[in-house]
């Protein structure tokens, strides 16, 4: 006598929650923003401000790499709801490189305010 076991399959998991076991307990947060403090908001809400700017002038290779350190930061602080220092530290070079901007771009002067510049 032959004994058949049940054939069990998983197909993609991506964005799925499943627990297997007698205990187990699955709990999702599957596109819950993560929690920010005051001081992750408003560093946020200056990074989209200062990008919002940074379309509106000629843009150059500086500006192109400000842009998209820029959005790392937005992405970053919207995922896990801050910014890692590195990525800040990135930020804070790219904006010393833009002596001009910053003094041109209220938003530019205020992410530097907020990066402690």
């Amino acid at each position: 006598m032959t004994h058949e076991e049940p054939n069990v399959r998983i197909g993609d998991v991506s964005h799925s929650t499943f627990a297997i076991g007698r205990h187990a307990r699955a709990e999702a947060h599957h596109g819950v923003p993560a929690q920010r403090d005051a001081a992750a908001e408003e560093l946020l809400e200056a990074v989209r401000a200062l990008r919002a700017d940074l379309s509106r002038v000629r843009q150059s290779e500086q500006t192109a790499r400000l842009d998209e350190a820029l959005a790392d930061t937005e992405d970053e602080i919207g995922r896990t709801g801050t910014a890692g220092e590195s990525r800040l530290g990135r930020v804070r070079e790219l904006l010393a490189d833009a002596q001009a901007l910053t003094s041109v771009l209220a938003s530019a002067g205020t992410v530097a305010g907020l990066l402690g510049m």
